[in-house]
């Protein structure tokens, strides 16, 4: 894995060391990144499920001003803290939990966030996360294996557009 554009190009990520983790690839970050483009610079990001944090780090990369990571896996959790560390980003631009994305939002008493990025496990419940989300205002984007179909709807979200690659595709909510 590799940060693709930006502020970090061509630094080299590493890789979560199980299968269980099924990383985002170069190509379906490349694409999601050319969509939201406009809306990146200055961005407070947040990536849920972030694994080895390849999504929020690129969207460091491309100008976002702040990026929370929330993970579940403590493993997950020292592999982001390892790829920020090799990209040298400041302190001041990120942190990160050890949490599930649900625990996290209901924790969470305001939406500080512009862009929320949501890649689980495909196998886990997407719908009781996304419906933590159902007041959200900004962009949601959902990465699911491509035969899961979501909601049109879920509160205040409304699918905007599906962008299908390989097995998988990305859900754009806006809220």
């Amino acid at each position: 894995m590799r940060i693709i554009a930006g502020a970090y190009k061509g630094r080299n990520l590493k890789s979560p060391p199980s299968m269980q983790v099924r990383p985002t690839s170069d190509r379906l970050r490349e694409t999601l990144f050319n969509v939201i483009a406009p809306r990146i610079e200055d961005a407070r990001f947040l990536d849920l499920c972030a694994g080895s944090g390849a999504v929020g780090i690129e969207a460091l990369s491309r100008g976002a001003r702040y990026v929370t990571f929330i993970d579940r896996s403590r493993r997950s959790c020292q592999l982001i803290e390892s790829n920020v560390e090799l990209c040298r980003i400041s302190e001041e631009q990120f942190e990160i939990y050890c949490m599930t994305a649900e625990d996290f939002l209901r924790q969470s008493k305001s939406y500080p966030w512009d862009i929320v990025y949501f890649d689980p496990p495909y196998k886990d419940d997407y719908l009781r996360t996304l419906d933590l989300l159902r007041e959200f205002e900004g962009l949601v984007i959902v990465e699911h294996h491509h035969k899961n179909t979501l909601p049109e709807t879920i509160g205040k979200l409304v699918k905007t557009r599906i962008l299908k690659q390989g097995d998988s595709s990305l859900s754009f909510y806006e809220g």
